[in-house]
C-alpha cells in the first residue's frame, strides 16, 4: 500500500530551495534524504508531514490529497497516523517524562511499552522533570512518546544527533524493527550517509533536485 506520495513539490524562501520533487513511500519501507546543511532536507520533512504548505505540487496521505482535506480530517491524520521526531523535542518540559507518554497513550488509545523504554534505556527517568534529563535522554523521551501512539508514518529528522553511535544504533534498530512490526513508513533525514544506506532508499538534495542515490 502507498502511505505516502509526494509530486512535484517545488519550495522557496528567498531563494528557490528545490523544485519537481517526487517520491513515494510504501508500507513497511524507508527512505533516507541526505545533502548538505542548507540544501533544504528539513524544510521537505516539514512539507512531507503537513506542517508546511509547497509553494507548488502535492502531498497525498493514504490516497488523500492534503490541500483537499479539511482542518478536522488533517487534524485527525496528524494526531493518530504521523510520528514526528525532530531535533526540537517538544517536550512538555513542566511534566515528568512519564506524564509525557501518558499524554500520547491517552490521546491514541494506546498504552506505553514498558520494555520500549527499558530499550532507549529511560526506564529508570520516568519520575524525572524532562528539563532534569540530557539532550539524549530526551531525545529517547520524545522517540518513545512517538511510538507510543504507533503512527502509520515516522518522520525523522537527525534522530541521532545527540546520542553516542551505540545508542544512535541502537535507536535505529528500534525504528527499523517498528516498520517491520506495523507495516509503516519511514522518512528520515540525515546528514550520516552510513545510517542513510540502511533504509531501502536513499535520495539526495542536490543542486535543487532530489536524486536518487540507491
Amino acid at each position: 500500500m502507498n502511505l505516502l506520495s509526494a509530486k512535484k513539490l517545488s519550495h522557496t524562501f528567498d531563494y528557490e530551495l528545490f523544485s519537481d520533487v517526487s517520491l513515494d513511500l510504501q508500507e513497511a519501507e524507508s527512505i533516507a534524504i541526505i545533502g548538505i546543511s542548507g540544501s533544504g532536507k528539513s524544510t521537505l520533512l516539514n512539507i512531507l508531514s503537513t506542517l508546511l504548505k509547497p509553494n507548488e505540487g502535492s502531498v497525498s496521505i493514504f490516497g488523500e490529497e492534503v490541500s483537499s482535506m479539511n482542518k478536522k480530517r488533517l487534524s485527525q491524520i496528524k494526531r493518530d497516523d504521523l510520528g514526528l521526531v525532530f531535533q526540537s523535542h517538544y517536550l512538555f518540559k513542566g511534566f515528568t517524562s512519564l506524564e509525557n507518554l501518558e499524554v500520547a497513550a491517552i490521546l491514541s488509545n494506546q498504552s506505553i511499552d514498558t520494555k520500549l523504554l527499558k530499550r532507549l534505556k529511560i526506564d529508570g527517568t520516568m519520575e524525572q522533570k524532562v528539563t532534569e534529563l540530557s539532550g539524549g535522554q530526551q531525545q529517547r523521551v520524545s522517540i518513545a512518546r512517538v511510538l507510543t501512539k504507533q503512527p502509520r508514518i515516522l518522520f525523522v529528522d537527525e534522530p541521532t544527533g545527540n546520542l553516542d553511535k551505540t545508542t544512535a544504533n541502537e535507536v535505529m534498530d528500534i525504528f527499523f524493527e517498528y516498520i517491520q512490526k506495523h507495516n509503516a513508513g519511514m522518512i528520515l533525514v540525515t546528514h550520516d550517509e552510513e545510517l542513510a544506506h540502511r533504509c531501502h532508499k536513499v535520495y539526495k538534495l542536490i543542486n535543487k533536485e532530489l536524486v536518487k542515490v540507491n
